[in-house]
Protein backbone atom coordinates (compact mmCIF):
# COMPACT_ATOMS: atom_id res chain seq x y z
CA UNK A 1 0.00 0.00 0.00
CA UNK A 2 3.13 2.44 0.71
CA UNK A 3 3.97 2.41 -2.95
CA UNK A 4 0.44 3.12 -3.77
CA UNK A 5 0.33 5.91 -1.33
CA UNK A 6 3.71 7.51 -2.68
CA UNK A 7 2.44 7.68 -5.90
CA UNK A 8 -0.54 9.03 -5.34
CA UNK A 9 1.49 11.72 -3.18
CA UNK A 10 4.21 12.99 -5.49
CA UNK A 11 1.65 13.04 -8.01
CA UNK A 12 -0.73 15.15 -5.77
CA UNK A 13 1.94 17.38 -4.72
CA UNK A 14 3.11 18.14 -8.18
CA UNK A 15 -0.65 18.79 -8.99
CA UNK A 16 -0.57 21.46 -6.12
CA UNK A 17 2.71 23.03 -6.76
CA UNK A 18 4.35 22.09 -3.22
CA UNK A 19 7.88 21.35 -3.76
CA UNK A 20 8.36 18.81 -0.72
CA UNK A 21 12.02 17.29 -0.31
CA UNK A 22 11.59 13.26 -0.22
CA UNK A 23 12.94 12.80 3.25
CA UNK A 24 9.50 14.79 4.66
CA UNK A 25 7.29 13.05 2.04
CA UNK A 26 8.34 9.58 3.47
CA UNK A 27 7.43 11.38 7.22
CA UNK A 28 4.35 12.08 5.62
CA UNK A 29 3.47 8.72 4.63
CA UNK A 30 4.99 7.22 7.85
CA UNK A 31 2.19 9.16 9.86
CA UNK A 32 -0.40 8.12 7.63
CA UNK A 33 0.86 4.49 8.67
CA UNK A 34 0.44 5.22 12.16
CA UNK A 35 -3.07 6.70 11.53
CA UNK A 36 -4.28 3.93 9.87
CA UNK A 37 -2.63 1.54 12.30
CA UNK A 38 -4.39 3.65 15.47
CA UNK A 39 -7.56 3.79 13.72
CA UNK A 40 -7.82 -0.36 13.65
CA UNK A 41 -8.08 0.27 17.65
CA UNK A 42 -9.42 3.59 18.31
CA UNK A 43 -11.98 5.50 15.95
CA UNK A 44 -9.68 8.61 15.46
CA UNK A 45 -10.99 9.85 11.73
CA UNK A 46 -13.90 8.46 9.58
CA UNK A 47 -11.90 7.82 6.83
CA UNK A 48 -10.84 4.22 6.71
CA UNK A 49 -10.65 3.56 3.22
CA UNK A 50 -6.81 3.25 2.41
CA UNK A 51 -7.12 4.41 -1.04
CA UNK A 52 -8.29 8.40 -0.50
CA UNK A 53 -6.07 8.10 2.66
CA UNK A 54 -3.91 10.24 0.85
CA UNK A 55 -6.07 13.04 -0.98
CA UNK A 56 -8.50 13.22 2.06
CA UNK A 57 -6.23 13.43 5.06
CA UNK A 58 -2.64 14.86 3.69
CA UNK A 59 -3.46 16.53 0.35
CA UNK A 60 -6.51 18.38 1.95
CA UNK A 61 -4.66 19.35 5.03
CA UNK A 62 -1.54 20.90 2.70
CA UNK A 63 -3.94 22.49 0.57
CA UNK A 64 -3.89 25.42 2.69
CA UNK A 65 -0.25 25.76 3.23
CA UNK A 66 -0.24 28.78 0.88
CA UNK A 67 -2.42 30.51 2.73
CA UNK A 68 -0.50 30.45 6.20
CA UNK A 69 1.36 33.49 7.73
CA UNK A 70 4.14 34.12 10.42
CA UNK A 71 5.79 31.38 12.66
CA UNK A 72 3.09 30.14 15.37
CA UNK A 73 0.06 28.19 14.50
CA UNK A 74 -2.98 27.18 16.43
CA UNK A 75 -4.47 23.64 14.85
CA UNK A 76 -7.86 24.06 17.09
CA UNK A 77 -9.84 20.78 17.55
CA UNK A 78 -6.87 19.14 15.72
CA UNK A 79 -8.59 15.38 16.04
CA UNK A 80 -6.04 13.01 14.97
CA UNK A 81 -3.92 15.86 14.14
CA UNK A 82 -5.19 17.00 10.85
CA UNK A 83 -4.33 19.38 9.14
CA UNK A 84 -1.27 20.08 11.57
CA UNK A 85 0.72 17.34 11.44
CA UNK A 86 1.03 17.05 7.59
CA UNK A 87 1.86 21.12 7.77
CA UNK A 88 4.43 20.85 10.62
CA UNK A 89 6.07 18.02 8.76
CA UNK A 90 6.83 20.11 5.39
CA UNK A 91 7.02 23.38 7.38
CA UNK A 92 9.70 22.46 10.04
CA UNK A 93 10.39 26.47 10.27
CA UNK A 94 7.14 27.16 11.54
CA UNK A 95 5.90 26.42 15.35
CA UNK A 96 2.26 24.38 15.39
CA UNK A 97 -0.16 23.54 18.60
CA UNK A 98 -2.37 21.62 18.64
CA UNK A 99 -5.31 21.54 20.49
CA UNK A 100 -8.25 19.11 21.66
CA UNK A 101 -9.79 17.88 24.35
CA UNK A 102 -10.05 14.23 23.35
CA UNK A 103 -7.34 12.22 25.09
CA UNK A 104 -6.99 9.10 22.96
CA UNK A 105 -6.44 11.42 19.83
CA UNK A 106 -3.97 13.46 22.02
CA UNK A 107 -2.70 10.06 22.92
CA UNK A 108 -2.10 9.25 18.94
CA UNK A 109 -0.32 13.30 18.58
CA UNK A 110 2.22 12.23 20.96
CA UNK A 111 2.85 9.33 19.57
CA UNK A 112 3.57 10.20 16.44
CA UNK A 113 5.66 13.68 17.75
CA UNK A 114 7.81 11.09 19.22
CA UNK A 115 8.16 8.17 16.40
CA UNK A 116 8.72 10.91 13.57
CA UNK A 117 11.06 13.56 15.63
CA UNK A 118 8.90 16.41 15.06
CA UNK A 119 10.11 19.34 17.21
CA UNK A 120 8.04 21.67 15.79
CA UNK A 121 4.29 20.53 17.06
CA UNK A 122 3.18 21.08 21.00
CA UNK A 123 0.41 18.63 22.15
CA UNK A 124 -2.48 20.23 24.16
CA UNK A 125 -5.15 18.32 26.07
CA UNK A 126 -7.74 20.84 27.07
CA UNK A 127 -10.65 22.97 26.37
CA UNK A 128 -10.15 25.78 24.08
CA UNK A 129 -11.84 28.20 26.42
CA UNK A 130 -9.58 27.36 29.35
CA UNK A 131 -6.47 27.35 27.02
CA UNK A 132 -3.64 30.09 28.05
CA UNK A 133 -0.60 29.82 25.49
CA UNK A 134 2.56 31.56 26.31
CA UNK A 135 2.23 33.64 23.15
CA UNK A 136 -0.51 34.73 20.50
CA UNK A 137 -0.62 32.71 17.17
CA UNK A 138 -0.54 34.60 13.85
CA UNK A 139 -2.81 32.00 12.36
CA UNK A 140 -5.60 29.62 14.10
CA UNK A 141 -6.71 26.61 11.50
CA UNK A 142 -9.97 24.85 11.69
CA UNK A 143 -10.92 21.47 9.86
CA UNK A 144 -14.59 20.42 10.64
CA UNK A 145 -14.10 22.14 14.27
CA UNK A 146 -17.18 24.44 14.66
CA UNK A 147 -19.26 27.09 13.03
CA UNK A 148 -17.44 29.90 12.04
CA UNK A 149 -19.22 32.36 14.51
CA UNK A 150 -17.90 30.06 17.50
CA UNK A 151 -14.72 29.06 16.14
CA UNK A 152 -14.24 33.10 16.32
CA UNK A 153 -15.67 33.55 19.53
CA UNK A 154 -13.90 30.91 21.21
CA UNK A 155 -10.41 31.88 20.00
CA UNK A 156 -10.71 35.39 19.43
CA UNK A 157 -8.30 35.83 23.08
CA UNK A 158 -5.51 33.67 21.60
CA UNK A 159 -5.18 35.22 18.10
CA UNK A 160 -2.39 38.28 17.56
CA UNK A 161 -3.50 41.18 16.67
CA UNK A 162 -2.79 41.03 12.84
CA UNK A 163 -3.50 37.42 12.60
CA UNK A 164 -6.28 35.47 11.02
CA UNK A 165 -8.45 32.37 11.13
CA UNK A 166 -8.49 29.85 8.48
CA UNK A 167 -11.50 27.70 8.56
CA UNK A 168 -11.41 24.94 5.72
CA UNK A 169 -14.90 23.68 4.76
CA UNK A 170 -16.86 21.88 1.78
CA UNK A 171 -19.13 24.25 0.25
CA UNK A 172 -18.98 27.77 0.92
CA UNK A 173 -20.86 28.57 4.34
CA UNK A 174 -22.62 31.79 3.17
CA UNK A 175 -25.12 31.40 6.71
CA UNK A 176 -22.30 31.26 8.92
CA UNK A 177 -20.39 34.02 7.24
CA UNK A 178 -23.49 35.91 7.27
CA UNK A 179 -23.55 35.73 10.83
CA UNK A 180 -19.94 37.23 11.78
CA UNK A 181 -19.22 40.54 13.52
CA UNK A 182 -18.99 43.35 12.20
CA UNK A 183 -15.13 43.87 12.70
CA UNK A 184 -14.13 41.33 10.71
CA UNK A 185 -13.23 40.60 6.98
CA UNK A 186 -13.65 38.00 5.21
CA UNK A 187 -12.18 36.08 1.96
CA UNK A 188 -12.94 32.83 0.45
CA UNK A 189 -10.60 30.78 -1.13
CA UNK A 190 -11.32 27.89 -3.13
CA UNK A 191 -9.22 24.56 -2.61
CA UNK A 192 -8.18 22.31 -5.36
CA UNK A 193 -7.16 18.90 -3.67
CA UNK A 194 -6.13 16.47 -6.12
CA UNK A 195 -8.53 13.35 -5.78
CA UNK A 196 -10.74 15.11 -4.65
CA UNK A 197 -13.88 15.51 -6.48
CA UNK A 198 -16.67 17.75 -3.81
CA UNK A 199 -16.30 21.38 -3.12
CA UNK A 200 -13.63 22.45 -0.93
CA UNK A 201 -13.10 25.88 0.18
CA UNK A 202 -10.44 28.16 3.11
CA UNK A 203 -12.76 30.73 4.54
CA UNK A 204 -9.89 33.16 5.82
CA UNK A 205 -11.38 36.06 8.73
CA UNK A 206 -9.57 38.94 9.37
CA UNK A 207 -9.49 41.58 12.20
CA UNK A 208 -10.60 44.72 9.95
CA UNK A 209 -7.90 46.88 11.17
Amino acid sequence: MREIWQEQLSQGLAEMGLDVEPRRQALLLDYLQLLQKWNQAFNLTAVRDPQIMVSRQLLDSLSIHVLLRGTDILDVGSGAGLPGIPLAIIDPGRNFTLLDTNGKKTRFQRQVKLDLGLDNIQIVQGRVEQYQPPRLFDVIVSRAFSSLPLMVDLTRKLLAREGCWLAMKGAVPREEMAELAADLRVGIHELRVPGETGQRHAVEICRAI
